[in-house]
């Protein structure tokens, strides 16, 4: 089944910054909405980022805002994930998520295709 897949995770002390890479697929890509997600251990997956199709619409998790950056190139089926200003609660495995539609979605139900996920570990 093909799939979105992640790449850019590891450990990052507090304070710093990871860039995290998505690459998609498909003939239409730049009409499909991208997510981003995380799953900490024991806690349900949650939203993080979300950007339409476009590009012109983002929307950020409340905890993410103002550190986190989700972006796209249409022209390389990717989508990024910059995370700056890491914060230990930010530890999880983080999840790239593809939608057939093209607008944004926080719900996790919204997304078609989902990616293997990409570990995310930031030290105090």
């Amino acid at each position: 089944q093909v799939q979105p897949v992640e790449f850019g995770g590891g450990l990052v002390q507090a304070g710093g910054s990871l860039r995290l890479s998505c690459r998609g697929f498909g003939f239409a890509f730049g009409r499909n909405a991208m997510g981003w997600f995380r799953q900490a251990p024991g806690k349900e997956r949650e939203y993080v980022a979300t950007i339409a199709g476009s590009g012109g619409s983002l929307f950020y998790a409340d905890s993410v805002k103002g550190r986190f950056t989700i972006s796209r190139d249409n022209s390389e089926k990717m989508v990024y994930l910059q995370m700056d200003r890491l914060e230990p609660e930010d530890t999880a495995v983080y999840y790239c998520a593809l939608s057939v539609k093209p607008y944004t979605s926080s719900r996790p139900e919204a997304y078609d295709h989902w990616g293997q996920g990409a570990q995310v570990t930031v030290s105090s």
